[in-house]
């Protein structure tokens, strides 16, 4: 049993701290709590798998459900989305004021009727205080009125042990798609480079064609430069993407910044990558060239897969 130095160790405000400045977290995650606090011996357990929004529901005894709307309260001081389970057990190993009660009425009852018995039918009269004692509602155990603050302050200590374990699980797994997306997100600036040094070419290798073939039409060594010009004019702006790459690398700059912070930011990173995946389109829609095309395809093949990590982020 972990007794109350770790709890008395998270009211210092180290724990909460530590919160405070956690990064970015996974909304998959597990803690366990288990102290002798007060009498009783508590555990609580959290558990929570993705959601869109926080979502709470508990298990604990039925005599302790005034706790249940504290802790989702509590809870959601720490956890903002998520679908969060949380379970209590309470044992209760020292119970003071508690007190063995007669009822003398029932007793004389049933009394009067096992000695009917014996006269009626000739019995021994072998009656007991032990043999009574074992009659249903005879004895009945009756508990003192409960303190319900210090029951919330004992569970409050245990589910905040818990909470450590499961804020640190959520926190480790948080990192692991940190790194991932921050390659992922290098991969496509890597993809963003190909795209700035490829586009020039493209145009000049277009004219290229294009002369050729008006060389090749008017059957003479000479063009019209002014019309060749034009054509390259027309040529370069239906296929520009500076304006998408630009835009494209600003959002990735966002992207490192968001997965960096100290605030849950799977709602603006979600809203992020679709800005990045309609960048990309674009420039899919403009690039008339085999090589850009399938760099365009890998970067949306590695967009998918940071939007399938940030799923999973607070």
């Amino acid at each position: 049993r972990i007794k109350a130095p770790v709890g008395a160790f998270m009211r210092t405000g180290a724990f909460w701290k530590g919160m405070v400045t956690a990064m970015i977290r996974s909304m998959t995650g597990y803690g366990r709590g288990q102290q002798t606090l007060g009498g009783m011996d508590i555990t609580v357990e959290i558990r929570s798998v993705n959601h869109r929004y926080y979502e709470y529901s508990s298990r604990l005894p039925r005599v302790y459900g005034f706790l249940d709307e504290r802790l989702k309260n509590y809870l959601q001081k720490t956890v903002s989305r998520g679908k969060v389970d949380v379970g209590v057990w309470i044992d209760t190993v020292d119970a003071p004021g508690s007190e063995v009660v007669v009822n003398h009425a029932l007793a004389e009852g049933y009394l009067k009727a096992l000695r009917e018995l014996v006269q009626t039918y000739g019995l021994r009269d072998d009656v007991s205080v032990n043999a009574l004692s074992r009659f249903p509602d005879i004895l009945t155990v009756r508990k003192a009125a409960e303190d319900e603050e210090a029951i919330w302050e004992a569970v409050r200590q245990v589910t905040d042990e818990a909470l450590a374990g499961f804020v640190a699980m959520r926190e480790r797994e948080g990192a692991r798609m940190r790194e991932d997306v921050l390659a992922r997100r290098q991969t496509i600036l890597q993809a963003v480079e190909k795209v700035e040094a490829r586009s020039p070419e493209i145009v000049r290798e277009h004219m290229a064609k294009v002369e050729a073939r008006m060389k090749e039409l008017l059957s003479t060594a000479t063009v019209d430069e002014q019309r060749l010009l034009t054509e390259a004019a027309l040529f370069a702006d239906k296929t520009a993407t500076a304006e998408e790459t630009v835009r494209l690398r600003s959002h990735l700059d966002q992207l490192e910044t968001l997965v960096n912070a100290s605030e849950p930011v799977g709602r603006k990173l979600d809203f992020l990558v679709q800005e990045i995946n309609r960048e990309t389109n674009t420039i899919g829609s403009k690039v008339q060239d085999v090589e850009l095309a399938r760099v365009v395809v890998d970067v949306k093949a590695e967009i998918e897969k940071i939007r399938e990590q940030i799923q999973n982020l607070e």
